[in-house]
This record gives C-alpha cells, sequence and structure tokens, in this order.
C-alpha cells in the first residue's frame, strides 16, 4: 500500500522553483496555474523558511495567470501569452522565467511554444514544468538549474582554474541557506577560489551566467544537486565532486581536502587553512567545557530531518559534542541507491555511536521509532531511560518534544517558531553557531 504524507515538509515542485528564484536578484517568476496556487505557496513557504519574504516581485507580488474555469475548458494559452507580455511591460527584470501549476499541464497548454513567441523580446523567457506530480520543493530546484544550464548559461570552451560552483544547498527549503553558502564559500576562498553560490550574498545574474568558466563543480549534498551537476558536466564539460554537508571542524577539513584533492591543490596549503579554522573553532568551543563538565550537559538526541541535515548533525553531535544521537529519521522521498548512500554517512563516527536510522516521510512515526529503540518503563526496579535529552527537527517535533518534555530545536524545514536572516550552521562558523543555539536551550530555564 503506498504511503500517504501528513504535514509534508516540503512544497510542491512549483513551489521549490519559486523559493529558487526568489534567491536570484533581478529574475521574475511568472506563474501559470490556477487561481490561489502564488497565493497559497507563499503562505507555506515564507513561515516555513524562518519568515522569508516576498522580496521583489515575490510572494503575494508575483505575477500569474490565474487560471480560471473558462481557461480549463478552452486552454489557458491566451491567458499564459498576454500575462508574458504584460510582465515584461510592467516588471522590470534581467530573466523572465514561466513556472507551471498541475492544472494546466494536465489540460494540455503547450508552455514551450507560447514562450516562444517572445524570443525576439529584449529580456529572455524560460519556460519550465513545475507541475506538483513531478516532485516536491527540491525537485523544484533542480528543474530551475537544469533550464538555466541548457538554455541561458552559454557555452564556455576555456575554463578558469581557480573558479568552482556550488550546488545541494536548495533555497528556502534548507531555511539557513543563505548563512550556509557564505560560510561554504569562506571557506573555499580560503583555498584561492572564485566561488559561484548562484544564491549567496552579493551575487547576481551574471554569476549564473558565468558559471560555465568553472573547472569544478562542487555538491555539498549526497542527494540535490547531483542531477543539475550532471547536466554541467554534459553540455558545459564541468566535472563534478559529491562531498555531503559539512557541519564541525572535521566534516569542514574534509570536505575543504576534498575539494583540494579535486582541483591538484597542494596539501599542505588546505592543511594549514584547516589547521587555521580549526584554531578558531575549539578555541571557542573550549569555553563550554565548565559548564558543560559542571553541570553534566551530555544529552541524548533525536534527530528528524533532510539527508543534508540529519547524517551531518548526528555526526556534529556525536563527535563534536560527544552527544548519543540514538535516534536519526530522514524524511525525504530517496530511492534505494540514495537511501544506502546516505545510511553511509553514519558509518564511522569518530565516537564510535552508530545512530538507529529510519527513512520515514510521516512526521507522526517518530514517536513510534522511540518506542521501538527504547523499551518502556514497565515498572523496573532499575530503568535506565532515554533522558536527559534534546530533539532537532522541525516544528512538526514539538509534539513529540513536548511529550517527552525533551528540549526542541528546529533546524529543517518548515521552522515557523524561528525568524531566521543570516544565520548559518554549515562549516566551523556555522558550527559554532549550532553550538550556541543547543546550549542556549539548555540554558535557558536557569
Amino acid at each position: 500500500m503506498s504511503k500517504f504524507v501528513d504535514r509534508p515538509r516540503y512544497a510542491c515542485a512549483l513551489g521549490g522553483a519559486l523559493a529558487t528564484l526568489r534567491a536570484i536578484p533581478r529574475v521574475i517568476p511568472i506563474i501559470h496555474a490556477s487561481t490561489g496556487c502564488g497565493h497559497n505557496l507563499h503562505n507555506a513557504i515564507n513561515p516555513g523558511a524562518g519568515y522569508l519574504g516576498g522580496g521583489y516581485c515575490g510572494g503575494l507580488a508575483l505575477p500569474s495567470s490565474n487560471v480560471a474555469e473558462r481557461d480549463v475548458v478552452f486552454g489557458g494559452e491566451t491567458r499564459l501569452k498576454e500575462q508574458i507580455a504584460s510582465t515584461l511591460e510592467i516588471m522590470d527584470g534581467d530573466l523572465y522565467m514561466v513556472l507551471t501549476g498541475c492544472m494546466v499541464e494536465m489540460i494540455g497548454d503547450d508552455l514551450d511554444a507560447v514562450a516562444s513567441e517572445f524570443e525576439d523580446s529584449e529580456k529572455p523567457v524560460i519556460a519550465v514544468h513545475t507541475p506538483s506530480f513531478r516532485g516536491n520543493s527540491f525537485t523544484g530546484y533542480e528543474l530551475v538549474l537544469e533550464s538555466l544550464i541548457r538554455r541561458f548559461i552559454p557555452k564556455q570552451p576555456q575554463k578558469e582554474p581557480g573558479t568552482v560552483n556550488v550546488l545541494g544547498i536548495v533555497p528556502a527549503q534548507d531555511v539557513f541557506w543563505k548563512g550556509n553558502l557564505r560560510e561554504i564559500k569562506r571557506l573555499l576562498e580560503r583555498l584561492g577560489l572564485r566561488v559561484n553560490t548562484f544564491f549567496g550574498e552579493g551575487e547576481t545574474l551574471d554569476d549564473i551566467r558565468n558559471s560555465g568558466k568553472a573547472s569544478l563543480n562542487i555538491v555539498v549534498s549526497d542527494v540535490y544537486g547531483i542531477e543539475a551537476a550532471r547536466e554541467f558536466e554534459d553540455i558545459h564539460g564541468i566535472p563534478y565532486i559529491v562531498t555531503g554537508f559539512p557541519i564541525g571542524a572535521d566534516a569542514a577539513g574534509e570536505f575543504l581536502l576534498s575539494v583540494a584533492d579535486a582541483l591538484g591543490i597542494d596539501g599542505s596549503q588546505a592543511e594549514a587553512v584547516i589547521e587555521s579554522e580549526k584554531q578558531v573553532y575549539y578555541e571557542y568551543l573550549e569555553r563550554l567545557a565548565d559548564i558543560y563538565n559542571d553541570l553534566d550537559l551530555q544529552r541524548y538526541a533525536v534527530v528528524v530531518g533532510d539527508s543534508n541535515y540529519a547524517p551531518a548533525i548526528s555526526r556534529f553531535l556525536s563527535d563534536d559534542l560527544g552527544w548519543l544521537p540514538e535516534l536519526v529519521v530522514i524524511t525525504d522521498f530517496l530511492d534505494e541507491s540514495q537511501k544506502n548512500t546516505v545510511a553511509g554517512r553514519f558509518d564511522n563516527f569518530e565516537s564510535g555511536v552508530r545512530p538507529n536510522v529510519r527513512f520515514d516521510t510521516d512526521a507522526s512515526s517518530v514517536r513510534r521509532y522511540m518506542a521501538e529503540i527504547w523499551p518502556r518503563n514497565r515498572n523496573e526496579r532499575y530503568y535506565d531511560s532515554m533522558s536527559p535529552a534534546v530533539v532537532v527537527g522541525s516544528v512538526y517535533e514539538r509534539d513529540l518534544a513536548e511529550r517527552f518534555g525533551f528540549p526542541l530545536l528546529t533546524v529543517s524545514f518548515p521552522v515557523t517558531n524561528r525568524v531566521v536572516l543570516n544565520r548559518a550552521y554549515a562549516g566551523t562558523s556555522g558550527a559554532l553557531c549550532l553550538a550556541e543555539d543547543l546550549f542556549g536551550i539548555l540554558a535557558a530555564g536557569r
């Protein structure tokens, strides 16, 4: 029997595409979908991503064809043509991307034919098919990138040896994407590289347009961004590596060594950067030693999140903080190969801890898994309870945390109980922020 998803932790492909374009300055999305699609998606993504906001030509100001019953009966292509023409006239942008919802795809509107009528316009118009039956937010991210790679980024036969692109961090779906990209870029720049993150601070559409010059694509995810990297390789001849999402000093060090090895950078240069990062990192982390030991702040942990965050945070908790991540639930839709790859990230933690890992999209299953791995107290004279513990997940884990009396830190979408601006959890600087937040919730009641 197929499994339903209660309280999904993502939007549809259209929502993911809209959030991705929200992160690129001067790109104007045009929705070709039923009335209400744009409004509903904004109401889901804005608070879920730590109050992302609409930005320029986003949120509730999105251009939309607002397909109605008449258009469903007779076709919505004429309405879409009108909407594209009016958006080009009114909205000041450098690239216009037409995104579809479910209804117009089901009635068979020829999106590509309509978009091709604007080939002679001053600014490019690109069509992207993003109905929900193609996937979720992560899919929308991939679809937007693939369209840009095929139809917007010019081929560059000459590559720049010190230029790299970063893929795999999905805007809004990773609530801390902006800060994470800033930290990843900072680490790579310490190796002397020029870094395109596409969606980071100060980056523009020109960074995307010139990304065909890169000599390497770095995918900081075991699942997301890989399809886009393959498109880059097929069309633009840019090789790629997959590093996983780094949180903490050791993970950041492995990340930098992987990049240095792929680019032929002298290992001693990378080691010097890593040693410098560790010196700063442990100088700050050392400040926690007294309170950690005096108050016995070691904790069990339950981690619930996507395939980027769950392995990275679990390793950080285990190897950097000395905590015990007993249960990890990964909430993405993954095939067996992807599950095996992600599960491999939990092998060989330096601490020797091996969490119980489950793959499940259903938010209500976490409590059942806890009962499976930790037996109930049946009035034994001596009972080893899974306490004290911390839950690291989304707002959907609030009921779980309250049921067991555990503090909750929300890090994965949706995060509606925090306002997130430029905070990061990636790398070494981000790991210090994560340590602050974790120990902050333990000290909050003092």
